[in-house]
């Protein structure tokens, strides 16, 4: 699958809040041998390609320069709108492996959870691999339904990777495990009465003495 984005260099000094205000999202692409270039791109088609590629596939940078392999390295994103300000994109060479997180899913049922109560704690929701460009998975799927017993884990080792991806997370890492809540220690009630009268034999001895 190839994803395209097509953009325009940023030249000269324009502000960054008139070039949003105009429907664009100023970024820049640098890499090993690029130097950081300053860019825009259509705000409604960059999310388009951010939602479909993330940060883990490679994207197409169509440039009045030529057309450009790379990944979103950074996206940052207005608190308020929610809308993204500015991004990164990290140029890559032929040849060369990258490191990417790459987004885990969780699918089915867990037995300790439906059969046993329990509770299903997802701990990672990304994983570190290296490979070449056109070997990089989008995502990984974590079937949780094998998680049967009250100690069950997945970890990160337990992911099948696909041929030519190297794992760079600890492969002792947990993904995702069951828990069991500790049930709550009673608290015995207190007994204001004998509270009192023991604070009131208390003064009378120091009054005695």
């Amino acid at each position: 699958m190839t994803i395209t984005l097509k953009g325009e260099l940023r030249e000269g000094k324009a502000k960054l809040a008139e070039v949003r205000a105009q429907g664009f999202v100023p970024a820049v692409y640098y890499g090993h041998k690029q130097a950081a270039t300053p860019c825009v791109f259509p705000l409604n088609e960059f999310k388009k390609v951010w939602k479909a590629a993330g940060e883990s596939t490679v994207v197409t940078l169509d440039m009045p320069k030529g057309k450009i392999s790379a990944l979103i390295t950074e996206v940052q994103v207005d608190p308020i709108k929610g809308q993204p300000i500015h991004a990164d994109f990290y140029v890559i060479e032929k040849g060369q492996e990258v490191h990417v997180h790459v987004p885990v899913e969780f699918m089915g049922v867990a037995p300790a959870v439906k059969d046993l109560g329990a509770t299903l704690v997802k701990v990672l929701h990304e994983i570190e691999v290296k490979a070449l460009p056109e070997n990089l998975p989008h995502g990984f799927t974590v079937d949780v339904s094998v998680l049967a017993t009250l100690d069950g884990q997945i970890t990160a080792g337990d992911i099948v990777l696909p041929k030519g991806v190297t794992l760079v997370t600890n492969e002792n890492e947990v993904v995702a495990a069951i828990a069991v809540a500790k049930e709550e220690v009673e608290t015995p009630a207190l007994d204001l009465a004998s509270i009192e009268v023991e604070k009131k034999g208390k003064k009378e001895e120091e009054a005695a003495e």
